[in-house]
Protein backbone atom coordinates (compact mmCIF):
# COMPACT_ATOMS: atom_id res chain seq x y z
CA UNK A 1 0.00 0.00 0.00
CA UNK A 2 1.19 3.68 -1.33
CA UNK A 3 2.07 6.11 1.80
CA UNK A 4 0.23 9.09 2.11
CA UNK A 5 3.67 10.90 0.82
CA UNK A 6 3.77 8.57 -2.27
CA UNK A 7 -0.06 9.52 -3.30
CA UNK A 8 0.44 13.34 -2.73
CA UNK A 9 4.28 13.44 -5.17
CA UNK A 10 2.52 10.88 -7.53
CA UNK A 11 -0.61 13.65 -7.61
CA UNK A 12 1.58 16.16 -8.30
CA UNK A 13 3.46 14.64 -11.03
CA UNK A 14 0.21 13.78 -13.23
CA UNK A 15 -0.71 17.26 -12.62
CA UNK A 16 2.47 18.88 -13.76
CA UNK A 17 2.54 16.67 -16.46
CA UNK A 18 -0.79 17.35 -18.04
CA UNK A 19 0.37 21.11 -17.38
CA UNK A 20 2.58 20.55 -19.65
CA UNK A 21 0.52 18.88 -22.65
CA UNK A 22 -2.09 21.75 -22.35
CA UNK A 23 0.55 24.40 -22.54
CA UNK A 24 1.51 23.17 -25.72
CA UNK A 25 -1.45 21.56 -27.03
CA UNK A 26 -3.94 24.80 -26.07
CA UNK A 27 -3.28 27.92 -27.01
CA UNK A 28 -5.71 29.43 -24.53
CA UNK A 29 -4.39 27.60 -21.74
CA UNK A 30 -0.80 28.47 -22.35
CA UNK A 31 -1.72 31.85 -22.58
CA UNK A 32 -4.11 32.16 -18.93
CA UNK A 33 -1.24 30.20 -17.08
CA UNK A 34 1.65 32.21 -18.46
CA UNK A 35 4.04 33.80 -16.35
CA UNK A 36 2.93 37.45 -17.73
CA UNK A 37 -0.77 36.57 -16.82
CA UNK A 38 -0.13 35.47 -13.54
CA UNK A 39 2.23 38.22 -12.63
CA UNK A 40 -0.84 40.10 -13.87
CA UNK A 41 -3.32 38.86 -11.19
CA UNK A 42 -0.71 39.21 -8.69
CA UNK A 43 -0.43 43.01 -9.09
CA UNK A 44 3.53 42.07 -10.60
CA UNK A 45 5.11 44.37 -13.30
CA UNK A 46 3.06 47.86 -13.71
CA UNK A 47 0.57 47.31 -11.20
CA UNK A 48 0.44 51.12 -10.68
CA UNK A 49 -3.34 52.79 -10.74
CA UNK A 50 -3.71 53.97 -14.34
CA UNK A 51 -4.78 57.47 -14.93
CA UNK A 52 -8.74 55.99 -14.78
CA UNK A 53 -8.21 54.16 -11.72
CA UNK A 54 -7.45 50.83 -13.39
CA UNK A 55 -4.30 48.81 -11.89
CA UNK A 56 -1.52 49.31 -14.70
CA UNK A 57 -1.04 47.97 -18.56
CA UNK A 58 -2.64 45.17 -19.29
CA UNK A 59 -0.14 42.15 -20.70
CA UNK A 60 -1.54 40.95 -24.35
CA UNK A 61 0.08 38.22 -26.45
CA UNK A 62 -2.10 39.46 -29.49
CA UNK A 63 -3.42 42.54 -30.61
CA UNK A 64 -6.92 43.26 -28.39
CA UNK A 65 -8.62 43.22 -31.79
CA UNK A 66 -8.63 39.61 -32.27
CA UNK A 67 -10.53 39.04 -29.12
CA UNK A 68 -14.21 38.75 -30.15
CA UNK A 69 -16.74 41.96 -29.10
CA UNK A 70 -18.10 40.37 -25.96
CA UNK A 71 -21.95 39.62 -26.64
CA UNK A 72 -23.38 42.27 -23.99
CA UNK A 73 -22.87 45.26 -26.43
CA UNK A 74 -25.07 43.31 -29.55
CA UNK A 75 -28.37 45.03 -28.25
CA UNK A 76 -31.81 44.12 -29.06
CA UNK A 77 -34.22 47.16 -29.19
CA UNK A 78 -37.46 46.74 -26.97
CA UNK A 79 -41.63 46.23 -27.75
CA UNK A 80 -41.08 50.45 -28.39
CA UNK A 81 -37.91 50.15 -30.68
CA UNK A 82 -35.37 51.53 -28.18
CA UNK A 83 -32.09 50.62 -26.75
CA UNK A 84 -32.17 48.87 -23.29
CA UNK A 85 -29.00 51.77 -23.18
CA UNK A 86 -27.00 53.90 -24.24
CA UNK A 87 -23.45 55.72 -23.85
CA UNK A 88 -23.72 59.92 -23.85
CA UNK A 89 -22.30 59.81 -27.53
CA UNK A 90 -22.73 61.91 -30.81
CA UNK A 91 -22.32 61.11 -34.75
CA UNK A 92 -19.90 64.50 -36.15
CA UNK A 93 -19.86 65.83 -39.29
CA UNK A 94 -17.87 68.90 -40.57
CA UNK A 95 -19.48 69.76 -43.43
CA UNK A 96 -20.05 72.62 -46.14
CA UNK A 97 -23.59 73.87 -47.34
CA UNK A 98 -22.01 72.45 -50.74
CA UNK A 99 -21.30 68.78 -49.33
CA UNK A 100 -25.08 68.51 -49.12
CA UNK A 101 -24.64 65.11 -51.58
CA UNK A 102 -22.32 63.85 -50.33
CA UNK A 103 -23.83 64.14 -46.02
CA UNK A 104 -27.00 62.55 -48.08
CA UNK A 105 -24.74 59.61 -48.94
CA UNK A 106 -22.96 59.15 -45.90
CA UNK A 107 -26.16 59.77 -43.55
CA UNK A 108 -28.20 57.39 -45.37
CA UNK A 109 -25.64 54.28 -45.12
CA UNK A 110 -24.79 55.41 -41.89
CA UNK A 111 -28.79 55.16 -40.47
CA UNK A 112 -29.76 52.27 -42.95
CA UNK A 113 -26.21 49.96 -41.43
CA UNK A 114 -26.44 51.64 -37.73
CA UNK A 115 -27.95 54.73 -36.20
CA UNK A 116 -31.70 53.76 -37.07
CA UNK A 117 -31.62 51.03 -34.64
CA UNK A 118 -29.25 52.53 -32.16
CA UNK A 119 -30.75 55.86 -32.14
CA UNK A 120 -27.58 58.60 -31.39
CA UNK A 121 -27.82 62.13 -31.98
CA UNK A 122 -25.95 63.92 -34.41
CA UNK A 123 -24.40 67.58 -34.45
CA UNK A 124 -23.13 69.41 -37.76
CA UNK A 125 -20.44 71.51 -37.77
CA UNK A 126 -19.43 74.12 -40.39
CA UNK A 127 -17.74 77.64 -40.67
CA UNK A 128 -20.76 79.48 -42.25
CA UNK A 129 -24.61 79.09 -41.64
CA UNK A 130 -26.06 76.09 -42.58
CA UNK A 131 -28.68 76.74 -45.12
CA UNK A 132 -32.45 76.00 -45.17
CA UNK A 133 -32.49 73.48 -47.95
CA UNK A 134 -29.20 71.68 -46.28
CA UNK A 135 -31.08 71.76 -42.80
CA UNK A 136 -34.28 70.25 -44.46
CA UNK A 137 -32.66 67.57 -46.31
CA UNK A 138 -30.55 66.35 -43.71
CA UNK A 139 -33.70 66.27 -41.07
CA UNK A 140 -35.73 63.95 -44.00
CA UNK A 141 -33.30 61.14 -43.50
CA UNK A 142 -33.09 60.80 -39.90
CA UNK A 143 -35.80 60.72 -36.94
CA UNK A 144 -32.81 61.00 -34.67
CA UNK A 145 -32.07 64.34 -32.81
CA UNK A 146 -29.85 66.55 -34.84
CA UNK A 147 -27.60 69.86 -33.90
CA UNK A 148 -26.48 72.54 -36.12
CA UNK A 149 -23.69 74.54 -35.13
CA UNK A 150 -21.30 77.09 -36.30
CA UNK A 151 -17.37 77.54 -36.28
CA UNK A 152 -16.55 80.40 -34.10
CA UNK A 153 -14.03 82.18 -36.34
CA UNK A 154 -11.54 82.26 -34.29
CA UNK A 155 -11.26 78.53 -34.31
CA UNK A 156 -11.34 78.32 -37.85
CA UNK A 157 -9.39 81.04 -39.73
CA UNK A 158 -5.64 81.62 -39.83
CA UNK A 159 -4.45 83.80 -36.87
CA UNK A 160 -3.41 86.50 -37.33
CA UNK A 161 0.23 86.15 -35.77
CA UNK A 162 0.91 84.02 -39.02
CA UNK A 163 3.28 85.26 -40.86
CA UNK A 164 1.25 85.01 -44.39
CA UNK A 165 4.28 85.83 -46.62
CA UNK A 166 6.07 83.02 -45.07
CA UNK A 167 3.16 80.95 -45.43
CA UNK A 168 2.58 82.15 -48.43
CA UNK A 169 5.65 80.84 -50.00
CA UNK A 170 5.47 77.13 -48.48
CA UNK A 171 2.10 77.02 -50.16
CA UNK A 172 3.85 77.78 -53.52
CA UNK A 173 6.28 75.81 -53.12
CA UNK A 174 3.99 72.84 -52.26
CA UNK A 175 1.91 73.81 -55.22
CA UNK A 176 5.10 73.41 -57.32
CA UNK A 177 5.69 69.98 -55.97
CA UNK A 178 2.25 68.22 -56.54
CA UNK A 179 1.55 68.03 -52.31
CA UNK A 180 -2.10 67.26 -52.39
CA UNK A 181 -4.02 70.34 -50.58
CA UNK A 182 -0.66 72.09 -50.48
CA UNK A 183 -2.15 75.47 -52.12
CA UNK A 184 -5.33 75.46 -49.99
CA UNK A 185 -5.57 77.64 -47.02
CA UNK A 186 -9.23 75.82 -46.44
CA UNK A 187 -7.75 72.88 -45.90
CA UNK A 188 -5.35 74.00 -43.58
CA UNK A 189 -7.84 75.72 -41.34
CA UNK A 190 -9.75 72.24 -40.84
CA UNK A 191 -7.12 70.31 -40.04
CA UNK A 192 -6.10 72.96 -37.55
CA UNK A 193 -9.68 73.25 -36.53
CA UNK A 194 -10.14 69.43 -35.90
CA UNK A 195 -6.67 69.02 -34.45
CA UNK A 196 -7.17 71.86 -31.53
CA UNK A 197 -10.81 73.12 -31.60
CA UNK A 198 -14.03 70.56 -32.47
CA UNK A 199 -14.12 68.89 -29.20
CA UNK A 200 -14.14 72.21 -27.51
CA UNK A 201 -17.10 73.53 -29.24
CA UNK A 202 -20.43 74.10 -27.10
CA UNK A 203 -22.76 71.56 -29.16
CA UNK A 204 -20.30 68.67 -27.71
CA UNK A 205 -20.01 69.78 -24.26
CA UNK A 206 -22.45 67.30 -23.31
CA UNK A 207 -21.06 64.54 -24.44
CA UNK A 208 -17.91 62.07 -23.61
CA UNK A 209 -18.28 60.15 -26.76
CA UNK A 210 -17.74 60.70 -30.42
CA UNK A 211 -18.04 59.66 -33.77
CA UNK A 212 -16.24 61.02 -36.36
CA UNK A 213 -18.12 61.20 -40.47
CA UNK A 214 -16.94 62.51 -43.37
CA UNK A 215 -19.29 63.30 -46.37
CA UNK A 216 -18.97 60.91 -49.21
CA UNK A 217 -18.04 58.10 -47.42
CA UNK A 218 -19.07 54.32 -47.44
CA UNK A 219 -20.00 52.19 -44.91
CA UNK A 220 -20.36 48.38 -45.58
CA UNK A 221 -21.59 46.32 -43.00
CA UNK A 222 -24.31 45.92 -40.90
CA UNK A 223 -23.05 46.89 -37.16
CA UNK A 224 -24.92 44.69 -34.93
CA UNK A 225 -22.88 45.76 -31.60
CA UNK A 226 -22.96 49.43 -30.22
CA UNK A 227 -19.10 50.66 -30.45
CA UNK A 228 -19.93 53.53 -27.90
CA UNK A 229 -20.52 51.67 -25.57
CA UNK A 230 -17.99 49.15 -25.91
CA UNK A 231 -15.67 52.29 -26.09
CA UNK A 232 -16.95 53.66 -22.58
CA UNK A 233 -17.40 49.72 -20.93
CA UNK A 234 -13.78 48.66 -21.98
CA UNK A 235 -12.17 52.26 -21.19
CA UNK A 236 -11.48 52.72 -24.84
CA UNK A 237 -10.14 56.19 -25.88
CA UNK A 238 -9.54 56.22 -29.74
CA UNK A 239 -10.78 53.68 -32.61
CA UNK A 240 -10.04 53.61 -36.20
CA UNK A 241 -10.31 51.48 -39.29
CA UNK A 242 -7.56 52.47 -41.45
CA UNK A 243 -3.71 53.80 -40.93
CA UNK A 244 -1.14 54.46 -43.52
CA UNK A 245 2.16 57.08 -43.52
CA UNK A 246 1.82 60.97 -43.92
CA UNK A 247 3.28 62.37 -46.49
CA UNK A 248 7.06 63.52 -45.44
CA UNK A 249 6.54 66.32 -47.40
CA UNK A 250 3.57 67.83 -45.31
CA UNK A 251 5.39 67.30 -42.05
CA UNK A 252 9.00 68.50 -41.93
CA UNK A 253 9.46 69.76 -38.76
CA UNK A 254 6.60 67.87 -36.30
CA UNK A 255 8.22 65.58 -35.10
CA UNK A 256 11.31 68.24 -33.98
CA UNK A 257 7.83 70.04 -32.31
CA UNK A 258 6.91 66.52 -30.68
CA UNK A 259 10.11 65.90 -28.75
CA UNK A 260 10.90 69.38 -27.75
CA UNK A 261 6.88 69.03 -26.18
CA UNK A 262 7.90 65.58 -24.68
CA UNK A 263 11.23 66.63 -23.38
CA UNK A 264 9.75 69.84 -21.42
CA UNK A 265 6.49 67.56 -20.21
CA UNK A 266 7.13 64.44 -19.30
CA UNK A 267 4.39 64.60 -16.41
CA UNK A 268 1.86 64.15 -19.24
CA UNK A 269 3.76 61.45 -21.56
CA UNK A 270 3.57 57.61 -20.79
CA UNK A 271 5.88 55.24 -20.35
CA UNK A 272 7.15 54.00 -23.86
CA UNK A 273 6.01 50.23 -23.06
CA UNK A 274 2.34 51.35 -21.65
CA UNK A 275 1.42 53.88 -24.95
CA UNK A 276 1.78 53.97 -28.28
CA UNK A 277 4.94 54.61 -29.28
CA UNK A 278 5.94 51.64 -30.64
CA UNK A 279 3.55 52.52 -33.44
CA UNK A 280 4.89 55.43 -34.05
CA UNK A 281 8.98 55.04 -34.23
CA UNK A 282 10.96 52.44 -34.68
CA UNK A 283 14.05 53.28 -32.52
CA UNK A 284 11.69 54.65 -28.84
CA UNK A 285 11.04 58.05 -30.13
CA UNK A 286 14.36 59.43 -31.91
CA UNK A 287 12.93 59.51 -35.55
CA UNK A 288 8.89 58.84 -36.54
CA UNK A 289 7.89 56.54 -39.15
CA UNK A 290 5.18 58.89 -40.33
CA UNK A 291 2.44 56.41 -39.06
CA UNK A 292 -1.13 57.83 -38.35
CA UNK A 293 -4.79 56.65 -38.01
CA UNK A 294 -6.45 57.94 -40.87
CA UNK A 295 -9.18 60.34 -38.79
CA UNK A 296 -11.60 60.90 -41.05
CA UNK A 297 -13.48 57.93 -39.36
CA UNK A 298 -12.76 58.07 -35.60
CA UNK A 299 -14.53 57.20 -32.24
CA UNK A 300 -13.24 58.65 -29.52
CA UNK A 301 -13.38 59.93 -26.13
CA UNK A 302 -13.54 63.55 -25.91
CA UNK A 303 -11.99 63.66 -22.50
CA UNK A 304 -8.68 62.34 -24.24
CA UNK A 305 -8.66 66.17 -26.36
CA UNK A 306 -10.23 67.74 -23.65
CA UNK A 307 -7.66 66.80 -20.96
CA UNK A 308 -4.49 68.75 -19.70
CA UNK A 309 -1.67 66.55 -21.46
CA UNK A 310 -3.41 66.88 -25.20
CA UNK A 311 -4.79 70.73 -24.80
CA UNK A 312 -0.89 71.42 -23.40
CA UNK A 313 0.48 69.58 -26.18
CA UNK A 314 -1.72 71.13 -28.60
CA UNK A 315 -1.15 74.81 -28.02
CA UNK A 316 2.59 74.07 -28.51
CA UNK A 317 2.18 72.27 -31.85
CA UNK A 318 -0.34 75.50 -32.95
CA UNK A 319 2.99 78.10 -31.39
CA UNK A 320 4.81 76.76 -34.25
CA UNK A 321 2.95 77.40 -36.70
CA UNK A 322 3.04 74.19 -38.82
CA UNK A 323 -0.13 74.07 -39.59
CA UNK A 324 0.05 76.86 -42.08
CA UNK A 325 4.44 77.10 -42.50
CA UNK A 326 4.00 73.85 -43.32
CA UNK A 327 0.66 71.09 -44.17
CA UNK A 328 0.26 69.46 -40.66
CA UNK A 329 -2.79 67.37 -41.07
CA UNK A 330 -5.45 66.67 -37.80
CA UNK A 331 -4.67 62.47 -38.23
CA UNK A 332 -0.68 62.44 -37.29
CA UNK A 333 -1.69 65.45 -34.51
CA UNK A 334 -4.18 62.67 -33.06
CA UNK A 335 -2.37 59.41 -33.38
CA UNK A 336 0.49 61.46 -31.51
CA UNK A 337 -1.83 62.83 -29.29
CA UNK A 338 -3.55 59.60 -28.67
CA UNK A 339 -0.15 57.79 -28.55
CA UNK A 340 1.43 59.93 -26.02
CA UNK A 341 -1.35 60.34 -23.71
CA UNK A 342 -2.92 56.88 -24.10
CA UNK A 343 -2.21 53.61 -22.55
CA UNK A 344 -1.74 51.14 -25.89
CA UNK A 345 -4.37 48.78 -25.12
CA UNK A 346 -7.09 51.99 -25.29
CA UNK A 347 -6.41 52.03 -28.82
CA UNK A 348 -8.71 50.15 -30.82
CA UNK A 349 -8.40 48.73 -34.53
CA UNK A 350 -12.20 48.56 -34.99
CA UNK A 351 -11.57 45.26 -37.77
CA UNK A 352 -15.59 44.56 -37.79
CA UNK A 353 -16.30 48.22 -39.11
CA UNK A 354 -16.02 48.58 -43.25
CA UNK A 355 -15.16 51.32 -44.11
CA UNK A 356 -14.71 53.42 -47.51
CA UNK A 357 -13.18 57.04 -48.11
CA UNK A 358 -11.71 57.30 -51.36
CA UNK A 359 -9.66 55.48 -52.25
CA UNK A 360 -8.77 53.72 -49.74
CA UNK A 361 -11.29 51.44 -47.86
CA UNK A 362 -11.27 48.57 -45.17
CA UNK A 363 -13.37 45.62 -46.04
CA UNK A 364 -13.70 43.41 -42.70
CA UNK A 365 -12.30 39.74 -42.64
CA UNK A 366 -14.06 36.82 -41.82
CA UNK A 367 -15.91 35.56 -39.06
CA UNK A 368 -16.83 39.80 -38.95
CA UNK A 369 -17.35 39.62 -43.04
CA UNK A 370 -20.26 37.21 -42.55
CA UNK A 371 -21.35 37.88 -39.21
CA UNK A 372 -22.05 41.90 -40.47
CA UNK A 373 -23.69 41.30 -43.71
CA UNK A 374 -20.64 43.29 -45.51
CA UNK A 375 -20.95 44.27 -49.03
CA UNK A 376 -17.35 45.13 -49.81
CA UNK A 377 -15.43 42.21 -51.58
CA UNK A 378 -13.08 40.83 -48.60
CA UNK A 379 -10.21 40.76 -50.76
CA UNK A 380 -10.41 44.78 -51.17
CA UNK A 381 -8.82 46.03 -48.34
CA UNK A 382 -6.05 48.20 -47.25
CA UNK A 383 -4.61 46.04 -44.64
CA UNK A 384 -3.16 43.64 -47.25
CA UNK A 385 -1.21 46.87 -48.60
CA UNK A 386 2.09 46.78 -47.94
CA UNK A 387 2.26 50.50 -46.91
CA UNK A 388 -0.46 49.89 -44.63
CA UNK A 389 0.49 50.31 -40.81
CA UNK A 390 -1.45 47.99 -39.26
CA UNK A 391 1.59 45.61 -38.61
CA UNK A 392 3.05 48.19 -36.62
CA UNK A 393 -0.33 48.49 -34.38
CA UNK A 394 0.09 44.62 -34.00
CA UNK A 395 3.60 45.00 -33.59
CA UNK A 396 2.79 46.72 -30.16
CA UNK A 397 1.19 43.46 -28.30
CA UNK A 398 3.06 40.87 -29.53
Amino acid sequence: MMTKTRYIVLTLAILISLHYILSFSHEGYGRATSLDSLRKSWGGFGSSPGPDGERGPKVYHEPPYKTPVPEKYYLTPDVNGTMPRHANATIVMLARNGDLNGVVRSLTQLEAKFNTRFGYPYVFLNEEPFSDDFKHNVLALTNNKVEFGLIPKEHWYQPAWIDEEKARASRKKMEEEHVIYGGSVPYRNMCRFNSGFFFRHELLDKYRYYWRVEPDVRFFCTLSYDPFLFMQDEGKKYGFTISLPEYDATIPTLWTAVREFVAANPQHVLPLDEGGMGFLSEDGGETYNGCHFWSNFEIGDLDLWRGEAYRAFFEHLDSKGGFYYERWGDAPVHSIGAALFARKDQIHFFDDIGYRHEPFQHCPQEPAHSREQCDCKIDDNFDREGWSCLNRYDRMFT
